[in-house]
Formats: structure tokens, sequence, C-alpha cells
């Protein structure tokens, strides 16, 4: 019989992170967690493995589920990447991230195809860090004026016919995927979508008010990485952005690399949506945690210095700021609670995919944790379902 491993990890204070606890623990045993709370409420049994971080806070593991890219892994482009999808999972392992969505942008159809069997197959294997846990498809079905950094060539009119091979290609593990709810059948799409488990989420975009709430009534409650990709608020027109901030139906991401959206906006985000409706996305390229250079995102070239992400068109293109650095623009700039800013980064995206399994430090959910240090908010110590896939060196 296989022996049990029981492990007590202790910091200054625990972010559940709907609320704090002070000198507190978190008792594992295997891929669980047993017990949380303060310290003084465990007993130091035999045989327990104990770990205790001084001047370090403890939050349930991240879940990243925008993210193109890591450690030189590229998820549009399996088959040309540098490295491999274990590279981007252990670099998020690394920065507290313990569950992402491999994100993939429009590509030549038959590229597309070929690169979701083969991401899906990457995907069904144990990775040494962060796991993949579901795949995010931004689009193809996207408004061409509003591509960002997408190549307008491989950006298609909704064709049901496609969804289904995309949705087959995927073999199940599409979770998400972006579309445009001006273009033609976006209602048929979203009924498609949802019948088979794909959230529909509302992005890339010049939707006016008619045509964002005809896609919200008709199921799509989701809206990709907020202001970003879609027309700017006006005082008389309503468009995808200011629907999406006031329409209560509507959970939202937010690029919080501190580049993408300014300061301000993301106060006005904060503001407007509840604190559940919030969701924290990186947005990451394949440059994030590589050395500046020219990089890709799928079928684009990217050229990457000192954090800024663009095209050969100087259009920004994902970014290189991991979630570990980014939630705090939430209580800098969205003037968040600490337990609040955490949420859109565990319990929120947990929530929106029905990852009930995670999110929260409490028991018999998996045994995700991160450590940080308070100063530096670096990252001391991950634990991926029971694992622990990353711990400094002292």
């Amino acid at each position: 019989m296989k022996k049990r491993v029981r492990r007590l990890f202790i910091a200054d204070h625990l972010i559940t992170p709907d609320h704090r606890v002070e000198n507190g623990a978190v008792l594992c045993e295997d891929d669980r967690i047993l017990a949380v709370g303060g310290l003084s409420a465990f007993e130091m049994e035999p045989q327990l493995e104990v770990f205790r971080f001084e001047n370090a806070y403890m939050t349930p593991g991240f879940i990243d589920t925008h993210i193109h890219g890591a450690g030189g892994f590229d998820c549009s482009s399996v088959t040309i990447s540098p490295r491999p999808i274990d590279a981007m999972s252990r670099i998020l392992g690394e920065r507290g991230v313990t569950s992402f969505f491999p994100t993939i942008v429009a590509a030549p159809a038959a590229d597309m195809l070929e690169n979701l069997s083969l991401l899906a197959a990457e995907m069904s294997r144990e990775l040494p860090g962060a796991e993949a846990v579901g795949i995010n498809s931004e689009g193809p079905f996207i408004n061409p004026f509003k591509r960002g950094a997408q190549q307008e060539e491989s950006i298609r009119p909704i064709d049901l016919g496609f969804a289904r091979e995309l949705i087959e290609a995927g073999q199940g593990k599409i979770r998400v995927m972006t579309f445009a709810p001006e273009l033609d059948k976006a209602t048929e799409l979203i009924e498609f979508l949802l019948e088979h488990g794909v959230k529909p989420s509302m992005g890339h975009s010049i939707a006016n008010e008619q045509q964002t709430l005809r896609a919200i009534d008709a199921g799509a409650c989701y809206c990709t990485h907020l202001f970003n990709g879609m027309p700017p608020l006006h005082q008389r027109e309503m468009g995808l952005s200011s629907i999406a901030l006031t329409d209560n139906r509507v959970t939202v991401e937010l690029i919080i690399d501190g580049r993408h959206i300014h300061p301000r906006m993301v106060d006005l985000a904060c503001r407007c949506k509840s604190r559940r409706q919030l969701v924290g996305i990186s947005d990451c390229t394949m440059a994030a945690g590589m050395p500046n250079g020219e990089y890709r995102i799928g079928p684009s070239l990217i050229r990457v210095k000192d954090g800024f992400s663009q095209t050969e068109q100087s259009v920004l293109a994902g970014t290189t700021t991991m979630l570990d650095a980014g939630w705090h623009s939430l209580m800098s700039c969205g003037h968040l609670a600490e337990t609040q800013a955490a949420m859109a980064v565990t319990s929120n995206p947990a929530a929106a995919f029905q990852l009930n399994d995670r999110g929260l430090l409490l028991p018999n959910r998996r045994a995700d944790l991160a450590v940080f240090e308070m100063k530096t908010n670096r990252a001391l110590l991950t634990v991926c379902n029971g694992r622990i896939v990353y711990q400094a060196e002292a």
C-alpha cells in the first residue's frame, strides 16, 4: 500500500482568497487539502513534513486562463516552437501558477487544426510545473478591424462546420472561444458552443449595443480582455466595452500587465464590476521569461524589448508580465483589497470555468498553493496537485 504524504505549509498569513488568516497553515495529504487555519490549531504529528516560511504569504495556486505562451513555447506553433510546452509549464510553476489555458490565435485552417490536435496531445501528459487544463481559442471568428496582432488572412466569417472541426481537433479540450457578436450567425455560434461545453467570449469586436445585448441574451456572458480589441468608451454610442462594464451578467477579463490598460481604466473596471466578475489574465507570449528578441504569436512575428511586445506595425502583441507580478496592479491601480485582487487570479477564473476543485484554500480542494516573499513578492514555493513543482533556493 502506498504511503500517504502529509505536509504542513506555514506562512505569516494566508489569502484563501475569501479572507486573510494570520500566522496560518495548510495541511495537505497527497493531492488534497485536509485543513486550513491558524497555526495554533494544528498538531505537529509524527511523519509530518513541515514547510515553514517567514516573511511570506500563501495563496491558492494562480489560474491563467488566457496565455499564448512562455519560456520559449508558442501555443499556436507547437511544431516550430524552439522549446516544448514543458518549458512553459515549468516557468509558470516558478511564478506561482498551477493551472493555465494554452491560448491560440487564428491561423490558416489546416495549420490551426493540426496545431490544435498536437496541442491537445501535449496537454494529455503530466507536465513538470503548472497543469494545462483547457484550450482558449482567440478566434478565428473575429472582426478584422479589431484583429490586434492576428493576421487578417487567417480571420474567417462564422462557419459552424469549421467550428465543429476545431472542437474535434481540440479533443474536447477547448474551453473558451472568442468571437465578434456583430458577425452573421453569431447567435447560432453561441448556441453551438454552449452545446459543446465551450464558453463563448465576446471580443476583437466593433459590436454596437443591440448586437452585444443580443449575444448576451443568447448566453455569451464573458468578455475577452476588456477595453483591448474593441472601440473605446463613448458618451453617446454604447458598445461592447460599456455594456460589458455595466451588465451584471458579464464577467470580464483584464490584462493586468500595466501596459495594455491605463491605471484609471483598471480602476474604472474594478469600480463597475462586482469582485467576482473580474478575471485577471497575463496574455503572455512565448517571450515571457525570455530575453529581448524576435518571437512569434501564431503566424505573426513580434519583437520584444524591455517587456514590450509589438508586431512590425507597432501593434501591442501580448505581454511578458506573468500573473505573479500583474495581480498587484489590481491593488495599486484598481484599489482592491488584497483578498479581492487575489480572487481575480484564483477563485474567479476557477468559478468562471467550473474548475470546482481548485482556486480556494479549503478542505477537500486540490493541493494547489503558492508561497511568496512579502517584500519582493517573488515565489518561494509552488505546489500543484500535491506535487512540489518549485521551491526557491535558500
